[in-house]
């Protein structure tokens, strides 16, 4: 038996809902013999790094999968990469706004996934569910757990993967706001699972170009 910790943001600039939080609150506690646990994380600098540290330490998990929200985007995005820096265009739920800092002084100027994520955006379009490769997480607090799960995994739980997707708005949420693309919480739901199972069954992920000219 595996088992995968996923996290989800709590609502945040001004939305009253987050459609990751409302996604892994639908999931099952066990995707065949494997077992998920979910995990609601503040949409806040610092503290939402804190919050998955000590989960990590009391579930212990082989995998860690972060999901959040990216209102603007077409498809699920399985993020590639993630960077040091904090660049907050906003402020998070606490009124935060680092700008141009680093996540961690003594972590690498980036940190590539090591989930299969090439294999996931495979399996998901294949069940008719759009999805890519995204190269950037953005500087906001996505990247900053992104960033912030990989270093934990680099610095103290080795052998453990993580990684990161970015998911569209819902539809209620683009109520108002003109020529903005959502995705139903069905597909963003299905979508999750599928990338659960294929974290679980993977080992080594498949080569298929996955990159962006631009």
């Amino acid at each position: 038996m595996k088992k995968i910790l996923v996290t989800g943001f709590d609502p945040f600039d001004n939305e009253k809902i987050n459609p990751a939080l409302e996604a892994i609150k639908l999931l099952p506690k066990k995707i065949g013999d494997n077992e998920v646990r979910i995990l609601e994380i503040p949409t806040v600098y610092k503290k939402s790094i804190e919050k998955i540290d000590k989960e990590i330490e009391i579930y212990n998990p082989d995998f860690i999968l972060s999901i959040g929200q990216a209102g603007g985007r077409t498809d699920i995005s399985i993020e590639r990469v993630a960077i040091n820096i904090d660049d907050f265009r906003i402020k998070d739920n606490e009124g935060n706004q680092p700008i141009d800092e680093k996540i961690f002084v003594d972590g690498d100027n980036a940190y590539f996934s090591t989930l299969p994520i090439k294999a996931i955006q495979s399996e998901i379009t294949k069940n008719n569910i759009p999805a890519s490769i995204s190269n950037t997480a953005g500087t906001f607090v996505c990247n900053h757990i992104f960033y912030g799960v990989r270093y934990l995994v680099e610095k103290k739980y080795r052998g453990k993967k993580s990684g990161f997707i970015h998911i569209p708005y819902l539809p209620e949420q683009v109520i108002g706001k003109a020529n903005t693309p959502s995705m139903s919480l069905d597909n963003i739901l299905k979508g999750i699972i599928i990338a659960i199972e294929t974290i679980f069954n993977v080992e080594d992920d498949i080569k298929k170009s996955g990159g962006s000219i631009c």
